[in-house]
């Protein structure tokens, strides 16, 4: 199992400590736009970084923190989404929504309450995205960044 450098832990946890209460104080998209990275160079150990092990790493971080620093899908995408284009890596940041289930039902109610969800697209496809891709497909895209709202 491959870890995580040092330096990036410390990135990913200076990322974690102010991205959250930032997303309940600016909009999603000027958030993103500080978080893009002014410029493309990379960082030394950009190379060496296992997406995945960072990614798993976050997760560790975000389970283990109080109030608005818990992990939820969008403080996991937000930072991950930083971290990663950071580094080079083309990914993107979606929010779909979905009509929630009834309890005890496998199907979406019509007149059920909308569910949200935010995760990072590279080359088109889930990334680094625990949940079923069904799953996924479920979501209607409301948002993309870097790119905007999706398509009407």
């Amino acid at each position: 199992m491959n870890t995580v450098a040092a330096s990036w832990r410390w990135r990913a946890i200076g990322t974690a400590l102010f991205v959250p209460p930032l997303i309940r104080l600016v909009s999603l998209s000027r958030l993103l736009a500080w978080l893009e990275p002014a410029h493309r160079s990379r960082v030394a150990d950009d190379a060496a970084l296992d997406d995945t092990a960072l990614a798993r790493w976050v997760d560790d971080l975000l389970l283990r923190l109080p109030g608005p620093w818990r992990r939820t899908c969008l403080n996991r995408s937000a930072i991950l989404y930083h971290l990663l284009r950071r580094a080079g890596r083309p990914v993107e940041l979606v929010i779909g929504v979905r009509r929630s289930r009834n309890a005890g039902s496998d199907q979406a109610s019509e007149t059920g309450d909308l569910a949200a969800h935010a995760w990072l697209v590279r080359e088109g496809h889930p990334y680094l995205e625990w949940s079923s891709p069904e799953h996924l497909q479920e979501h209607v895209t409301i948002a993309r960044f870097p790119g905007g709202s999706a398509p009407s």
